[in-house]
């Protein structure tokens, strides 16, 4: 089982196969951390992992899962638990984007990412941190959105969603402050990853020019997880989207942060 100067265990992440997510795993395996790899693509995760193996001499395990399906934490905890492998560091990352007006996107849709970032996410974060509070040592990174502080009119419920993860995260930070088990909420903005193909998210104003590149965010996160910061927007436009909420009118501010988004 791998190991770092940052305690015993394995680093899983979900939405491993790409963008943010598979990042953040090389950076874990690059910290001699064995890592677990959830997604749906089992045949990319399966060469992923192969690839981490052989470049940093770490077990990859894969897990694969629809995560947005009912009872799909308890599946992989339990696929994981098969394997003998104790996760010290919980990433969770899975995601995708709905964009448009509210009365106009698809339910279905919506309550799949419901599942997925809100039901998910907590049910799995209950199960890792039970472990990791009861062993004294642990560490969990969640990808929320800069969406969580600024909401977007023509992405309610994505908005919506990514506000939970983000108060989510801060209230679990304080609650385990004394527990050795730091949570960071990491809250990246526009990001070029296959997720804006997703959910008519190419009918945002933005284009490849606009976005962060992924390694970038990962690294954010990754170090703020590592140095115990309970919040990471990485990226200037993302310190100011943050900063503004402190300025401007709750409406007005609202109003700004859905105008960076339209066409």
């Amino acid at each position: 089982m791998g190991t770092s100067a940052t305690g015993e265990g394995a680093a899983l992440g979900t939405g491993a196969s790409s963008g943010i997510g598979y990042e953040l795993t090389k950076l874990f395996a690059a910290e001699g951390r064995d890592v677990v790899l959830v997604s749906r693509s089992e045949e990319t995760l399966r060469s992923f992992g192969d690839e981490l193996e052989d470049q940093y001499g770490v077990t990859g395990t894969v897990v694969p899962a629809d995560l947005s399906e009912p009872g799909a934490a308890e599946a992989v905890y339990d696929a994981v638990e098969s394997e003998g492998v104790t996760v010290h560091t919980l990433v969770n990352n899975a995601g995708f984007g709905v964009y448009g007006r509210f009365v106009e996107t698809d339910r279905e849709t919506e309550t799949d990412l419901l599942r997925l970032k809100v039901v998910t996410v907590t049910h799995l974060t209950k199960l890792y941190a039970t472990e990791m509070v009861d062993r004294g040592e642990g560490r969990i990174l969640t990808v929320a959105s800069v969406t969580g502080v600024a909401p977007v009119a023509s992405a309610a419920v994505y908005s919506g969603v990514n506000h939970y993860l983000l108060g989510f995260s801060e209230a679990l930070a304080e609650d385990f402050a004394d527990e050795n088990v730091t949570v960071t909420a990491l809250c990246p903005g526009e990001t070029n990853t296959g997720f804006m193909d997703q959910g008519n998210m190419t009918e945002t104003a933005f284009t490849e020019d606009d976005m962060m590149d992924p390694a970038t965010v990962a690294r954010a996160g990754y170090e703020g997880l590592v140095d115990g910061e309970r919040v990471v927007a990485p990226g200037l436009m993302n310190t100011l989207r943050v900063q503004l909420k402190r300025l401007l009118p709750r409406r007005l501010y609202v109003r700004v942060a859905s105008d960076v988004w339209e066409d």
